[in-house]
Formats: structure tokens, C-alpha cells, sequence
């Protein structure tokens, strides 16, 4: 049975920390050179490179974050100490990104299973399909959750999870005029509110739209649905979203379904990368939100 070395694991976490030899030389009193011996035989003890170089910048390997994560824990004993006697535990960690135009309540209905979990710490992280998936691949996030499938490659190796797929309504006002209300043709009078123009439900509609000849007036172009959502409230205008979007509003009435929209549907993915230490809880959650 093989033994860490707890000496050599400071330096590998103070040097992750600081991103810097020098520096952590420089605070510890230490030469580089005798800094670079100990980094190395703490890799050779546990078996995997924990840095590469990128210039002139040292950058975490995937095995490297998974020792810096540990060597969090380990060297915040005292915090550790406090949380075990509150009864919290060491926590496991998942950072997820999402993109902005996903659903608020799709997010919080997949992360429900590890939501108020003492020994889980959930990071949740928003933005764009491209930043995202940079995150991805330096493991800076665990997968990305997203409203369209993303294609792998041989340097990015990443893997599509259809979790869901969501019919599409217009939503609005309960107002008379519903009763009569007809799709595609009631466009032809009523205004609606759209996602953005780069969004894959936003491109189905518009294809129906323009096979029915029929150009409705639009209010707003949102590429965020949790301000969709809010519009739709605010507004007397029929809105292009998934009823899971508005659960809440179409429950209490506020709003209610002008119809369904046949034939357009939104699906719901998580994106993971192929990794050599997959993160547990990845698997926990993709085994409960993936559809049979």
C-alpha cells in the first residue's frame, strides 16, 4: 500500500494556486529547482502528469484538478473539522455549466436529485455555447448543459445526452379571443414574442412561418428564457416557449396554452467530454434524467 506524501502535496497545491513556480518558491524560501524535484516525485508516486506547460504558463492536467480538489480538503482541515461536527461532511463537487437560453425550470428539475445534499457542493455556471464548452475541455466544468446536440471530434471527444424533449406552445393572456384561435394562420393578427434568431426552435418556427406564407408582428426577440418568461407576463402577446419554461404562470393562471405547435419540440442535452477520472455525480444525475 502506497503512502502520499503530504510534503510533496503542499507544494503541488500551493504551486496550483499560485499558477507559478517562482512564486510559491519565492513565499516557501525554496529554490525552483528543489520545487520541481518534489512536483516530480509526487507525480511519479501517483502515477500521472499534473501539470503541462503552455507557453510559459503551467496549466492543470485532468488528473491534476482531481489532486487539487482533494488537496483542498485535505489542507482545509480546520473548516473540514467544523463541518463534520455540524454534521456536513466532506463535500464532493459538480460544476455544471448551462447555457444562458436553457430553461431556469429544466436546470432546477435534472440538478433536484442533488440539490440540499450535505456532501455535494454544486457549482452552477451560465453562458454561452463557446465559453462553455472551453470550460469543458479544460475540465473547468464537469458537462454543459444545453438546447442543442454538440458534435465531438478527435481533439474535443464529448458525448450528447438527450435528457429530455419538451413540446412547444404558444402561451399568453386568457383572453376571448382563443376560443377561435388557429394555427399557423391566427399569427396573422396576434403579436408574438420569439426566442433569438440563433435559437433551434427559433429556426423550426420560422420555417413554418414562411411555408404558410404568414410574417406576424414581433414584440421581442429574447435569446434568455427566464426573461422570456418574464416578458410573457408582462405583455399581451403570445409567446414561442416550452410549457416547462412557464409551469409556474400556467398553473396559477396567469398565463394559459393558446396551443400546442405541432411537429416542433425542444430538446434538452447534456454534454460531457471523455474522460479518463469521470466525475461521479455526472453519472448519478445522467442516470436519472435520461429518458428510458
Amino acid at each position: 500500500m502506497r503512502h502520499l506524501n503530504y510534503h510533496h502535496l503542499r507544494y503541488f497545491w500551493a504551486i496550483a494556486h499560485a499558477g507559478s513556480l517562482t512564486q510559491v518558491a519565492e513565499r516557501m524560501n525554496v529554490s525552483q529547482s528543489a520545487l520541481s524535484v518534489q512536483l516530480r516525485k509526487l507525480e511519479e508516486q501517483l502515477g500521472h502528469p499534473l501539470f503541462q506547460r503552455e507557453g510559459r504558463t503551467l496549466v492543470l492536467t485532468e488528473a491534476g484538478r482531481i489532486a487539487l480538489d482533494y488537496a483542498d480538503t485535505i489542507f482545509s482541515a480546520g473548516e473540514d473539522l467544523v463541518a463534520t461536527l455540524e454534521g456536513r461532511g466532506t463535500q464532493q463537487v459538480l460544476r455544471v455549466g448551462a447555457i444562458t437560453t436553457l430553461s431556469r425550470n429544466f436546470q432546477l428539475e435534472f440538478l433536484r436529485p442533488l440539490m440540499g445534499r450535505r456532501d455535494v457542493e454544486l457549482v452552477v455556471r451560465s453562458g454561452s455555447m463557446r465559453d462553455l464548452m472551453t470550460q469543458l475541455e479544460a475540465h473547468a466544468v464537469d458537462m454543459v448543459l444545453s438546447n442543442a446536440p454538440v458534435a465531438g471530434d478527435a481533439q474535443a471527444p464529448v458525448k450528447c445526452h438527450l435528457l429530455r424533449e419538451q413540446p412547444v406552445s404558444l402561451v399568453g393572456p386568457d383572453r376571448p379571443e382563443r376560443t377561435g384561435f388557429r394555427f399557423p394562420e391566427g399569427l396573422a393578427e396576434q403579436p408574438v414574442l420569439l426566442p433569438s434568431l440563433d435559437s433551434g426552435l427559433r429556426t423550426a418556427f420560422d420555417q413554418r412561418m414562411d411555408l404558410a406564407g404568414i410574417h406576424p408582428v414581433i414584440l421581442a426577440e429574447v435569446d434568455d428564457m427566464a426573461m422570456l418568461r418574464l416578458l410573457a407576463r408582462e405583455t399581451d402577446g403570445l409567446t414561442l416557449v416550452p410549457p416547462v419554461v412557464v409551469r409556474d404562470e400556467l398553473a396559477g393562471g396567469a398565463l394559459v396554452e393558446w396551443c400546442r405547435i405541432p411537429d416542433i419540440a425542444e430538446r434538452f442535452y447534456a454534454v460531457t467530454r471523455t474522460r479518463r477520472f469521470p466525475n461521479p455525480l455526472v453519472r448519478e444525475l445522467l442516470e436519472g434524467g435520461t429518458p428510458p
